[in-house]
Order: structure tokens, then C-alpha cells, then sequence
């Protein structure tokens, strides 16, 4: 079992960029927002956990959060690739993945950091648009409707989310780069930390990750 990670602030790309990985590899791709409303919704005994934080409006606590990871890794072999999207965010999180890691015989290959400017990282989530019936995402400069505000799979008023205004995007990678200097610096003194720009069209930022971790071992 071996791991990689994707982490960069919002709008840098990681959702799509870990698709693009996904489809030309045999990572698996392990979105923990994704694990843990998936959990919510089956009503697991860390799903109820998790969820009863979300309700009081608190975090959810690392310790749950690396439950979740665990009970996915605990479903997949030995000989598995994972792939970790935006986790873990902290360097409490990081030591806690490591650790379960080496319960497991695994190992964590490489840290890819994806890197915008921010102004770049603004333009990206202020001109996202989402169809209030279907929930199909849009984007007012890189994804066009054919109509303006109108959803072009079901003819659905297209908004914007409160969390993609300006304001609060502002807020949002403020926080990101306070909680990610410690995670930055964790996998610095490891040596597994690599930089990569996701200015580029995505499938340049796939193709340099994918030359990386397809290398020879050693190389």
C-alpha cells in the first residue's frame, strides 16, 4: 500500500486535478468531504459522530476524521495506490495519517502542493455558478451556460454560493495559508514536498504529477 496527496487552497484545482490522476492511473481517490457526508448519510457510528459536531456548527475533530480514513483504508489490499484530495489540512492531521499508515505496512511516496497566484485562486471561485434544482456547476468564464444564469441540463436558475463571494473567499484562503504553514513545513523536513504550478490547463498539472509518480523507483 503506498499514498499520495494533493493539498493547494480553494480554487487551485484539487478536485479536478485528482480526477484527471484518477482516470490515467490506479490511485484511488479519496476525497475525505466526500467520505465523511457519505458516512453521514449511511448513518455510521463515525457518520452520527461526525455529524452531531457539523449540527453544534463546531469542526470535526482530527480524531474522527482519520476514523473515516481508516474504515476506507481497512476496505482496500494491500497492493493499493490511494490518493488523498485536500487531506490532511493540518500537521496534527498529518502525523496522525502517518501513523496510521505504518500501522498498515504503507508508505507515503510524495506531497504535491498545488500553487496560484491568488488572484488567480479569486477569479476561479468568484465565477463558479451552481443550478439551484440539478446542482451542476458552472463557471462564468471557464464553463459558460449557453444562457446566462440558466442551467443548460434542466433549465434551472444558476446562483452563486454565499461561501463563493469575494468576502468570504478572502476569509477562506486567509485561513487556509494559517493552517497549512505547519503542514507545509512538516513534509518540508521529510523530503516528500513538491511544488507544482496549477496556473496551467489542467491536464499539464496531471501530466508533470503523472510523470513524477509513474518515475522509476530511485530516480
Amino acid at each position: 500500500m503506498k499514498a499520495i496527496i494533493l493539498f493547494g487552497a480553494p480554487g487551485a484545482g484539487k478536485g479536478t486535478i485528482a480526477e484527471g490522476i484518477k482516470a490515467a492511473s490506479p490511485f484511488i481517490h479519496i476525497s475525505t468531504g466526500d467520505m465523511l457526508r457519505e458516512a453521514v448519510k449511511q448513518g455510521t457510528a463515525v457518520g452520527r459522530e461526525a455529524e452531531a459536531y457539523m449540527k453544534r456548527g463546531e469542526l470535526v475533530p482530527d480524531a474522527t476524521i482519520i476514523r473515516i480514513v481508516e474504515e476506507r483504508l481497512d476496505k482496500g489490499g494491500k497492493d493499493d495506490a490511494y490518493m488523498f484530495d485536500g487531506f490532511p489540512r493540518t500537521d496534527a492531521q498529518a502525523r496522525l495519517l502517518d501513523e496510521s499508515l505504518a500501522r498498515r505496512g504503507a508508505r507515503l511516496d510524495v506531497v504535491f502542493q498545488l500553487a496560484a497566484p491568488r488572484e488567480l485562486l479569486m477569479a476561479r471561485l468568484t465565477g463558479r455558478r451552481v443550478c439551484r434544482k440539478c446542482g451542476a456547476s458552472y463557471h462564468t468564464i471557464n464553463i459558460p451556460p449557453k444562457r446566462e444564469g440558466v442551467c443548460d441540463r434542466c433549465g434551472g436558475e444558476l446562483y452563486q454560493r454565499p461561501d463563493d463571494q469575494e468576502s468570504t473567499i478572502l476569509k477562506r484562503l486567509d485561513v487556509y495559508d494559517q493552517q497549512t504553514q505547519g503542514l507545509i513545513q512538516y513534509y518540508a523536513k521529510r523530503g516528500v514536498l513538491v511544488t507544482v504550478d496549477s496556473a496551467r490547463p489542467r491536464q499539464d498539472t496531471v501530466a508533470e504529477i503523472l510523470r513524477y509518480v509513474q518515475r522509476p523507483a530511485g530516480s
